[in-house]
């Protein structure tokens, strides 16, 4: 990644083997997500720490990109099909494990003193 005085910013390592067929950025510009021959695409942040690898296509990729509210990713590939990935931030991980938990949660309250995360405000 380049700056606007030609400064190169960061590189996004991580790909396998093979080129790197897309670059783009989602709409809040805080993240980019990649398409490699190496059959994934992947999610960077931009200090370029990768966040996710989309793994799933059986030939190359050959581009990735953001919808416009940035909650998903659609992934063409050589395989002959396009994927569409659900890209959540961390608060929705969350509050999803918190749902998933909160039987067990309710009946065993030192587990729920523990985590504290799943604690209702």
């Amino acid at each position: 990644m380049w700056d606007f005085s030609k400064q190169l910013v960061v590189v996004l390592k991580g790909h396998q083997y093979g080129q790197v067929n897309s670059a783009s950025f989602s709409p809040d510009g805080q993240r980019i997500v990649t398409a490699s021959d190496d059959n994934t695409a992947r999610v960077w942040d931009l200090s370029g720490k990768q966040l996710t690898v989309l793994q799933g296509h059986l030939d190359r990729v050959n581009s990735a990109s953001f919808s416009p509210d940035g909650q998903r990713i659609v992934t063409a590939s050589e395989d002959k099909t396009a994927r569409i990935w659900r890209v959540e931030g961390l608060d929705v991980l969350l509050a999803r494990g918190c749902d998933w938990l909160k039987d067990y949660l309710a009946t065993h309250y030192e587990a729920r003193e523990r985590l504290k995360v799943c604690q209702k405000k």
